[in-house]
């Protein structure tokens, strides 16, 4: 039988059906994050198959990346980068705590919103397109996939208030332990440097984690200042951050 924590995770971040879940609890929250690369090692060996059949019949490896951009997309519902557009639109507003969350929980995306999808969204195809040229390439895309959900210990670690008082941001907010979420990224490291080595280029891995690791502490740290804590958005965001920068320390 499946974990509860294992369907909560592949639900949540994923379009695959999992059944009725029980009420969440602290630690069913805090091992669903944790175990969120594992969750979606489905849909990142379906991008990374899509990315490879896309090159290997000779579309354009641009094109090849917005199908795995596409799939990933479908794949997650767009949830992840709903948030991030509604993240960047909350924090680029200059607005109070209140209004800020106020923007980033309204339908529609503004400028910010929308300007920072393309950056984002152009350089994941990019990258995507470069690695699916080669089955090496196209399998350490789909491991990029599945580590840059580690985020998500990052965002949700102790210490790290929910902003709001509804959501799913509020059941998963500061469930991981500060341990857990440290040997999430030591087994993010590991693997990322078995990728970049399949690649030619170990010292890719370091960087690529470091920058990643980094950068969703700095977004988490930003959010607690401007928000008050994290929010599913937040969360969402971490994801396509860190997918972004894994991605392109792969494909230089």
């Amino acid at each position: 039988m499946v974990p509860n924590s294992v369907r909560l995770a592949v639900g949540t971040l994923t379009i695959i059906p999992v059944g009725p879940i029980p009420e969440i609890d602290r630690q069913m929250a805090a091992r669903a994050m944790i175990m969120a690369p594992v969750a979606v090692l489905p849909l990142a060996l379906a991008a990374g198959l899509v990315g490879r059949s896309a090159t290997g019949i000779g579309m354009p490896a641009t094109l090849a990346g917005l199908l795995m951009v596409a799939a990933l997309a479908i794949g997650t519902r767009a949830l992840h980068l709903d948030g991030l557009a509604d993240t960047a639109d909350g924090l680029g507003s200059g607005w109070s705590p209140q209004r800020s969350l106020a923007i980033m929980k309204r339908g529609n995306t503004g400028p910010i919103g929308v300007v920072t999808l393309i950056v984002i969204l152009a350089a994941q195809a990019v990258s995507f397109g470069t690695l699916a040229q080669t089955v090496r390439g196209a399998a350490a895309a789909a491991l990029a996939i599945c580590c840059s959900r580690a985020a998500l210990a990052i965002a949700c670690r102790r210490g790290v208030p929910a902003a709001r008082t509804g959501g799913l941001g509020v059941a998963v907010a500061g469930s991981v332990p500060v341990p857990a979420a440290v040997l999430s990224w030591l087994v993010v490291l590991a693997a990322m440097v078995s990728a970049t080595t399949m690649l030619g280029r170990w010292w890719c891995g370091p960087i690529a984690v470091g920058l990643a690791a980094a950068s969703v502490s700095i977004l988490v740290r930003v959010c607690r200042r401007r928000l008050g804590g994290v929010t599913g958005d937040v969360m969402g965001a971490s994801i396509e951050i860190a997918l972004t920068l894994l991605l392109i320390c792969l494909a230089v």
